[in-house]
């Protein structure tokens, strides 16, 4: 069976996650490299882990993860559907089974919140991992004063953790953001949509989503 271990070795794969960042870098889009792929990754498998789902399952979540953003290297419009496709077939020759890259093809096409739902149990921990990886890490621009709006609100935020609590049922998105660099009405002005994919793939997962700012609970 395919691991996420044999994926991260494949060269196709690394040349189209340098490529994406490349495309990403001249357009001045935040970081959407190793750094942010290897988050969601982890994070979208330990959702599912934490959730008691099956060991292969919590795997194929994992690569979806990693794999998420490749299409950002086609461009950056339809980039979710892009990457399903390269995705798809990446898989198809590495040799993993047509269901299994299936279900990573259908989480990758359905990660954007622009046009993607969660339909699956695996496409829900994508979203959720994706989603919750707003960080200043991931700002590019390093001039204050060239901030655009996703610039900034990235930057102000200066810890972020998502947090499954299993007796509860619930997972948290914990925020700190640097009120002095951004008001928290920025955040929902930039976020808004996101936040709703995210509660809506909590939702399917059957556990609650929360979002916690400076600790002050939001959601």
């Amino acid at each position: 069976m395919i691991t996420l271990k044999d994926v991260k070795e494949n060269p196709e794969v690394e040349a189209l996650i340098k490529g994406a960042q490349k495309q990403l870098n001249a357009l001045g889009y935040t970081e959407h490299g190793h750094r942010h792929i290897s988050i969601v990754s982890k994070r979208a498998g330990d959702i599912l882990e934490k959730l008691k789902y099956p060991e292969r399952t919590v795997e194929l979540a994992r690569i979806a993860g990693y794999l998420h953003d490749i299409g950002n290297c086609v461009n950056r419009v339809d980039h979710a559907h892009s990457g399903a496709i390269l995705a798809y077939n990446i898989l198809k020759d590495m040799g993993m089974e047509v269901e299994e890259r299936t279900e990573i093809m259908m989480a990758i096409g359905n990660h954007d919140e622009n046009t993607g739902n969660a339909i699956s149990d695996i496409s829900a921990a994508l979203i959720l991992a994706d989603k919750s990886d707003v960080h200043r890490d991931r700002v590019v621009n390093r001039n204050l004063s060239t901030f655009d709006k996703h610039d900034r609100v990235n930057y102000a935020v200066t810890n972020a953790n998502l947090e499954l609590d299993e007796s509860e049922r619930k997972i948290i998105l914990n925020l700190t953001i640097d009120n002095n660099l951004c008001p928290v009405l920025d955040y929902f002005e930039i976020f808004m949509e996101r936040t709703m994919m995210s509660k809506y793939a909590a939702k399917y997962l059957k556990v609650w989503f929360e979002l916690i700012i400076n600790d002050t609970r939001l959601l």
